[in-house]
């Protein structure tokens, strides 16, 4: 087809598009360019969009996709395709780009290490994959440094395996046995571990174990740092700052296993089935690949930032904040602009900023948290002439803030605390029973929280009949926050508890034994 001709049929696509979204919201095609930077989509349903000073946090919506791949993936939608013979395709493409044996798309890095684990154990047998994860008879155990334990491990752990973890060398030793399917590693923990990525890969390559490395919120470059050193697969985000599908990752390395990996992976039905990537995130990945490795200006990107950062600090370094411009923090390639105030000055903490510019219009969503007096903003997911609306909030905020007072004394205990509660939480659908072990010294709080299957201490404070306390309880490779709020009445204290990432819940505690 000529170019004239591709002109002539995206300028219709993009018409037809426009015109029906516009339709639906009841909008007139002149209305509709405004309606896209009003966010009418969402507003049309009572939900609210923000500035997002938060870079690619998944629950903020990552970052903003690139137009290529937009268009990419409006393009994909329009003809069917084999997925098979589309990722045999793509894959051939992004291992050029990439500089590794073989890729896929997956549906995000968790799901490539969910797929990596299962091509390793099952190595495309159909049986096996059916069995998972049920491992009787397979191998059952991967190894993982203790500085790679994190959150994800949980996608890992998914597939039926237990996570044997390790510190020193001799560690390693002991623990690879013929139980051992794989070694993972935390792209941004392995240089803290003092057993390093060629010394995994060489005590596994004598039984045949490979490692697979999370690197999901880095970029992969090329050539790639970790298969250079030895690593067998790399799992990478798609939504991060490769700005690519929101929903879309990839796994690149051995080119066996990448096949393996595939095999339990959507549209086969295995393992990974739930998991499903289609072919407009496959294609739109790609062109996510091909911006980042044919034509894309880092350097520019980060002058771009920086400027930004210099609008905001210009509104707010006259009202004698403290401001700075860090380089990148670990494995994300991007500055911060870390923001901090006087609290006898500004009597406000970066919680309550948070929620004043949420509350706000446009809203603004931050990493204003907590009581503490300082937030950074990350500028990621940032649109041109944000950065003045920021700065010019903000500047607005700290004009009108009050001044800090110095923090009352707290009342006397309304009473001794200290001995063993049973602790009862109600959850949206269901309930559970945990056990304290409280220690009070005048207002202080201290002792152990025992959960269901895991323990941490507990920390807190009493104010009259206020209670509070909060608590962190480690499992696998994450941890529990728990923070109570509520009053304390005789043998009884209850109300609310917040979870975290996991909302809020009610809770009634007892005197027991």
């Amino acid at each position: 087809m000529s170019r004239k001709g591709m002109n002539r049929r995206e300028a219709f696509l993009k018409t037809a598009q426009t015109a029906g979204w516009a339709a639906a919201l009841g909008l007139t095609p002149a209305q509709s360019g405004a309606a896209v930077a009003d966010g009418q989509i969402y507003r049309r349903i009572g939900a609210r969009p923000f500035i997002n000073l938060t870079a690619t946090y998944t629950i903020n919506g990552g970052a903003l996709t690139r137009p290529e791949v937009k268009q990419a993936m409006e393009e994909a939608s329009h003809w069917p395709m084999n997925l098979d013979e589309l990722m045999e395709k793509v894959g051939e493409r992004l291992s050029h780009l990439l500089g590794s044996e073989a890729a896929m798309v997956s549906a995000g890095a968790a799901a490539a290490l969910v797929h990596g684990t299962a091509g390793v154990i099952t190595g495309g047998d159909p049986e096996k994959m059916q069995q998972l994860p049920d491992l009787r008879g397979l191998k059952s155990e991967v190894i993982v440094p203790k500085a790679s334990r994190n959150v994800y491990d949980h996608a890992i752990r998914s597939v039926g395996v237990k996570m044997v973890e390790i510190e020193t060398a001799q560690d390693l030793e002991r623990s690879l046995t013929g139980k051992t399917a794989m070694i993972a590693v935390l792209g941004t923990g392995e240089a803290k571990s003092a057993v390093r990525l060629e010394q995994l890969v060489e005590a596994g390559r004598r039984l045949n174990v490979p490692v697979m490395v999370d690197a999901a919120a880095e970029l992969p470059f090329n050539p790639n740092p970790y298969l250079k050193r030895g690593a067998a697969l790399v799992a990478y985000s798609g939504g991060k700052f490769l700005r690519g599908p929101q929903c879309a990752g990839l796994l690149i390395g051995r080119k066996d296993l990448v096949q393996a990996a595939w095999l339990n992976s959507s549209p086969h039905h295995a393992f990974g089935r739930s998991m499903k990537v289609g072919k407009e995130e496959i294609m739109g990945m790609l062109a996510a690949i091909e911006v980042w490795r044919n034509n894309y200006d880092l350097e520019g990107e980060y002058k771009r930032w920086e400027g930004w950062f210099e609008e905001i600090i210009a509104k707010l370094k006259p009202l004698g904040l403290k401001t700075e411009i860090a380089p990148p923090l670990g494995a994300s390639p991007f500055p911060v602009l870390n923001l901090a105030w006087d609290k006898e000055r500004y009597g406000l903490t970066a919680g309550e900023i948070g929620r004043m510019l949420l509350d706000g219009e446009p809203r603004i969503m931050s990493h204003a948290e907590g009581e503490v007096h300082e937030f950074r903003i990350r500028p990621v997911a940032m649109k041109p002439g944000e950065a003045a609306i920021v700065g010019k909030r903000l500047e607005e905020i700290f004009r009108k803030a009050p001044k800090g007072k110095p923090e009352a004394a707290p009342a006397a205990p309304a009473a001794d605390v200290s001995g063993a509660w049973a602790l009862e939480i109600q959850f949206v659908a269901g309930a559970t029973k945990h056990r304290l072990e409280l220690k009070a010294s005048a207002n202080k709080v201290s002792g152990m929280h025992e959960g269901r299957i895991t323990q941490g201490q507990m920390q807190g404070s009493i104010d009259g009949d206020k209670v509070r306390l909060r608590s962190s309880l480690p499992y696998e490779g994450t941890r529990l926050s728990y923070e109570f709020r509520g009053k304390l009445r005789g043998n009884q204290m209850s109300g609310e508890v917040s979870l975290g990432e996991y909302g809020k819940a009610s809770w009634t505690a007892r005197r027991s034994g």
